[in-house]
């Protein structure tokens, strides 16, 4: 139970902490390093009851594993503050908003080295505490306020002392919460009121040009934001806890919000939408949680615990989006990280802080220093650190690039400029253009693609045949041809110097096909002879049919009776053999006589089993120059051709491979003799490795070897390389696989 409760309560990494009652804000994107404004918070004490006010400020350094915090700069205020923003006019300014209507301008640089005096402009134009303040995004030196009565002004800084007004106060007078300049368009200004109600003013026309409310006027609106991308969608939340929700909604469509999030159970306190990526919600609740809503799906991606304070406001860092702020009205302000970690290395530098401010202390008064905290070991090792459930945006790749065939470069990637305010996404556009660097190369590619695209690849190949200069590259392309016709392995046996044709001639030629054994031929006067030899013997008459039945009876006589032997030779032992049936055995005592047809065939009626054994015994007993041929083919035992048999006669075992296994395996015996004649010493056999690869259609290892041996300098022999891979995807329609 114990460490459960520690997994729920350690299950976010807090990167950093200081000790402040305070608001915050972020450093701009373009300020380096990253800092955060603290301020002290208005309408709260600590528990000193100190009514001080101060404004620090703090660089973060993600890369110090501790959780402090260090201060650059600490002046004292006459105001506490309800609102503090950091814009990037000048080399940085920071507006803090107070009591009694005073709006006071700081120089981030001098608030830094605390040299000079930090203020550098103070107003008190408002009524009631300046709770809404916000800076212009494309005008930097346009700075717009609220307070109470409606009351919305402009300040340019470059003459703080006369704003403006957007237009006339919106009635019912009422307390403005939020000001929030529009992020795609900069003349549009919208600001949200406690009653729930947000409107829209239109500073050229200097009135106002719509107004958003919730119907059951229950909502008493705590944040407001414009969509960092859609310039017509804004989201409002509500503070009351009988409807604790976030509302997105489209100008377009004002009538009713778009959407609803429905998760925290009280209510909402603050929210903040992600630059950096536009799907993600950060929201703070009463509910003492911080949730990250993926507004796409309107699920939530993230959440918090944080069981003993509320957070008032929560805001994502500007320059690093996966690291967010969060001031807790315990006196805490704290900096989590979305994408998970650890906890282990800072409670142990936590521990070391205790121990370090406690080492001159003799706790039991013996004159020893206090042994080191230890954190204990169970909680180190249960920390569990939940990430973003959505891959973020700001992760993922922005811009990209691959060459393709023809010296064709696609690119892709965002491009803001096109982007529109009706938009509903970051459109991403791909760029194809031509590189060309090679001009004879590029004519040469043209005219490969026009082949493939007519079909014309048998004739391509015929003058590739033609050009060729050298025997191995005409080899090369008379493989790729064959490869593309029917019947491609017989014709492959033909370019290996292996043709039935041929084979049969030279069969006959040796056998004299019935003339070099044939007897001469007879004399007339036999001829004559026999002739009538034959008439007589067609038409028998008196003692010449007499003489018919004598040469029958003679027929039975000369045949002797049938005698099986079963005496103690090997004849004899081979009969008793058989007539018990034990074939094994009868087989044997053939083979120790060397009358191997006589156990073949003996073999071949007591089963497979013994017929292969049979085989295997024989081919062990039968040493000749084509023993190993013979066996090869007849146990199919082509792991043994192309690993074992001379490099020399590569021919013939790419021909036996051809010619007698299965298609399915050809390939893989056809690289293995490939990768053998390709790995021996020096280039001699590289061109023929490329032959058993294009027999295989293995387009990849065919241009590594190929690349091995011509190489790429020259764009010509790169144009070969990649014309041989091309036809080489052709290959498995020719049957090789």
């Amino acid at each position: 139970r114990r460490r459960r409760c520690c997994i729920t309560r350690t299950a976010i990494m807090k990167l950093k902490e200081v000790e402040r009652t305070a608001v915050q804000s972020w450093s701009p994107t373009g300020h380096h390093p990253i800092c955060l404004a603290a301020g002290t918070s208005a309408q709260q004490l600590d528990a000193s009851f100190s009514t001080s006010a101060a404004l620090d400020i703090f660089v973060v350094d993600f890369k110090d594993p501790s959780l402090e915090m260090k201060c650059r700069g600490s002046f004292s205020t006459a105001n506490r503050f309800h609102k503090l923003i950091w814009g990037s006019f000048g080399n940085g300014v920071i507006a803090g908003g107070g009591d009694n209507g005073v709006i006071t301008l700081y120089s981030a640089p001098q608030s830094l080295s605390s040299v000079n005096e930090p203020a550098i402009g103070h107003v008190e134009k408002h009524t009631g505490p300046v709770r809404a303040l916000d800076f212009n995004p494309f005008q930097d030196n346009l700075l717009a306020s609220g307070a109470n009565n409606s009351e919305i002004y402009i300040w340019d800084l470059n003459n703080f002392k006369m704003p403006m007004t957007p237009g006339t106060k919106s009635q019912p007078p009422e307390d403005v919460r939020v000001v929030a300049w529009n992020q795609q368009v900069q003349h549009i200004l919208s600001s949200a009121h406690s009653s729930g109600k947000a409107v829209v003013w239109d500073l050229r026309k200097n009135e106002p040009i719509i107004q958003v409310s919730n119907h059951s006027n229950r909502m008493h609106c705590s944040g407001m934001a414009w969509h960092p991308e859609i310039a017509t969608q804004l989201v409002l939340s509500s503070e009351d806890d009988c409807l604790p929700v976030i509302q997105i909604w489209d100008l377009r469509f004002a009538a009713s919000p778009l959407n609803q999030l429905e998760g925290h159970t009280r209510g909402v306190l603050s929210l903040s939408w992600c630059p950096a990526d536009s799907d993600l919600l950060l929201t703070s609740s009463k509910d003492s949680r911080i949730l990250c809503w993926n507004l796409c799906t309107s699920e939530v991606v993230y959440e918090m615990h944080t069981p003993t304070q509320w957070c008032f406001d929560a805001q994502w860092c500007p320059r690093n989006p996966s690291v967010f702020s969060a001031a807790f009205f315990n006196g805490w302000l704290c900096l989590y990280s979305v994408m998970g970690g650890s906890l282990e290395a800072q409670q142990k530098s936590q521990a070391d802080k205790i121990s370090s401010s406690f080492s001159h202390v003799d706790p039991v008064g013996v004159g020893q220093s206090p042994l080191p905290l230890q954190v204990p070991e169970g909680v180190a090792q249960v920390v569990l650190i939940p990430p973003l459930k959505k891959p973020p945006r700001w992760i993922r790749r922005p811009t990209g690039a691959s060459f393709a065939f023809g010296g064709k470069l696609i690119t892709f990637g965002h491009t803001k400029a096109l982007v529109q305010p009706e938009s509903q996404m970051v459109l991403q556009q791909v760029f194809i253009s031509q590189v060309t660097t090679e001009a004879e190369f590029l004519a040469r590619s043209r005219r490969l693609q026009e082949a493939l695209k007519s079909g014309a690849l048998l004739d391509f190949c015929q003058k590739k045949i033609k050009a060729a200069r050298e025997p191995s590259d005409e080899n090369v392309w008379n493989f790729l041809k064959v490869n593309l016709e029917p019947e491609c392995r017989t014709k492959q046996l033909e370019l290996l110097g292996y043709s039935k044709e041929d084979l049969q001639k030279k069969v006959d030629s040796y056998l004299g096909n019935g003339v070099l054994d044939k007897q001469p031929p007879p004399e007339a006067a036999d001829l004559v002879q026999t002739t009538q030899a034959v008439q007589g013997l067609k038409n028998p008459t008196g003692k010449a049919a007499s003489s018919a039945h004598f040469f029958d009876d003679l027929l039975l006589k000369e045949r002797s009776a049938l005698e099986i032997p079963v005496s103690a030779d090997t004849d004899g032992l081979i009969s008793q053999a058989l007539l018990l049936g034990d074939i094994p055995s009868a087989v044997q005592l053939c083979m120790r006589a060397d009358r191997f047809a006589d156990a073949l065939i003996l073999a071949i009626s007591g089963g497979e089993k013994l017929l292969q054994e049979t085989e295997k015994q024989y081919f062990s007993q039968k040493k000749t120059k084509i023993s190993p041929l013979l066996s090869a083919i007849v146990h199919r035992s082509w792991q043994e051709i192309v690993c074992t048999w001379d490099l020399q006669s590569w021919k013939e075992a790419l021909a036996i491979l051809l010619m007698y296994s299965k298609p399915k395996e050809c390939g893989k015996f056809c690289d293995i003799l490939g990768a053998r004649l390709e790995s021996n010493e020096g280039k001699a056999l590289s061109d023929e490795a490329c032959l058993c690869y294009i027999s295989s259609g293995n387009v990849e290892r065919l241009v590594e070897c190929w690349v091995k041996t011509h190489g790429t300098a020259s764009p010509l022999a790169l144009q070969v390389k990649i014309k041989i891979g091309f036809n080489g995807d052709y290959l498995p329609a020719a049957g090789f696989t």
